[in-house]
């Protein structure tokens, strides 16, 4: 477990004008800095972290009941290990003695550390999670909340994508569906099952892997194997690249190509280049909107790296649900601005965040693919500028 501070003096030096703070919160943040999930986290968290305090910090700070207050970071690389994650919000808790903890990442991290943050009275606004279990989960944890969407939307809608689609006789009816085995793609598979067989698709190979899997060629050989019309894997970054990098050199004629976390990912269309045209992967965002672009650009100029086109957008608008909750509350005080957070709605730059049972029952993108060099969404529980699905022909 890695400390780490963005200091006060860190943040305002890349903040515009620089300008002195008569107040100072302290806000922890846990991710993986190493570990099978580093990749990941570098790409959609960090960054995000990085922006959030500049862009706080930039305009004066936090507007509490008239008094300002600056942003502090204090940064914990949790290794991509659930022990490592509670011990380091633990520690955020009581000798960091942080204002404000932003939740980790991933489903398992979040998921591990949510009676901590119950413990210590911390608000835990997940970004990168996603549960089917919400309702269990809050009555236990009410301060818990789920804002990327449930398990059964993300899978619903890549059902009804594919079920439009082999109704206009694009595809098949066999799919291969594979996952990794951490929390988040055991609860996809389990939601996955029911709903293929319920629209009548057939599952002609169903396996899984451990999380950090290093040679991913066996999974793919079975899948092929199984000669499918369409393949499915709920994967995380490292095994996303590896998957796609092997199904090329398998030669995995599929018509639907369909992979998780990190698709989305700007290296990952640099990756594959062409080849990467017609892959899906899970969320999404409206890549034409004003909005997005313009918090892609700023992104890009204050961190130096570019978000992806899912997850990026969401952790940064879970990050502004705090923000908008401190200043609504006109209080530091935890308990006053976890109760803001249950009774209001948020306005961010995914749109607009309302509460069912502490899950996110605004709209949310549920299905993204790559078309011509770009992550778009092309299906959404309600979201605009959604695009149609294209057929994947080939990795030329």
């Amino acid at each position: 477990m890695t400390k780490h501070i963005l200091g006060l003096a860190t943040v305002l030096a890349i903040a515009a004008g620089g300008a002195s703070a008569q107040e100072t919160l302290t806000i922890g943040a846990v991710g993986p800095k190493t570990g099978p999930l580093a990749g990941g986290a570098a790409v959609t968290y960090w960054p995000n972290v990085q922006l959030w305090a500049h862009d706080i910090n930039e305009r004066g700070g936090l507007d509490v009941d008239g008094t300002k207050y600056m942003v502090e970071i204090v940064e914990y690389d949790d290794q991509t290990n659930p022990a490592q994650t509670i011990a380091a919000v633990q520690r955020l808790a009581t000798q960091d003695e942080a204002d404000f903890i932003l939740p980790p990442y991933s489903t398992g991290l979040n998921l591990a550390a949510a009676p901590i943050y119950d413990r210590f009275g911390y608000p835990q606004v997940t970004s990168t999670a996603n549960t089917g279990n919400v309702e269990d989960l809050s009555s236990k944890f009410p301060n818990l909340y789920i804002t990327l969407g449930a398990a059964d939307g993300m899978v619903g809608g890549l059902v009804d994508v594919m079920s439009a689609m082999r109704e206009a006789g694009e595809i098949g009816n066999t799919v291969a569906m594979v996952n990794v085995a951490d929390a988040f793609g055991i609860e996809l598979a389990e939601a996955a099952r029911p709903a293929f067989e319920e629209a009548g698709f057939e599952i002609v190979y169903d396996s899984s892997y451990p999380l950090g899997t290093q040679d991913i060629s066996p999974v793919v050989r079975g899948a092929k194997e199984a000669a499918p019309d369409s393949f499915v894997a709920f994967s995380y970054p490292p095994d996303t690249f590896a998957l796609t990098e092997q199904a090329i050199i398998e030669d995995l004629n599929v018509k639907v190509f369909y992979t998780a976390v990190a698709t989305a990912f700007p290296a990952y269309g640099d990756r594959f280049g062409a080849a990467a045209n017609g892959v899906m992967g899970i969320g999404g965002v409206n890549a034409f909107d004003p909005a997005f672009q313009d918090y892609a650009a700023r992104h890009e100029e204050v961190t130096g790296s570019k978000p992806d086109s899912w997850a990026s957008a969401m952790v940064y608008s879970t990050f502004q649900i705090y923000e908008q909750a401190i200043e609504g509350a006109g209080s530091i005080d935890k308990a006053d601005v976890a109760a803001f957070i249950a009774d209001n709605d948020f306005d961010t730059l995914i749109g607009p965040i309302s509460w069912d049972e502490n899950n996110n029952n605004a709209a949310y993108w549920t299905v993204g693919q790559w078309q011509d060099g770009v992550y778009t969404g092309v299906a959404s529980t309600g979201r605009d500028g959604a695009v149609d699905p294209i057929v994947k022909d080939g990795w030329e």
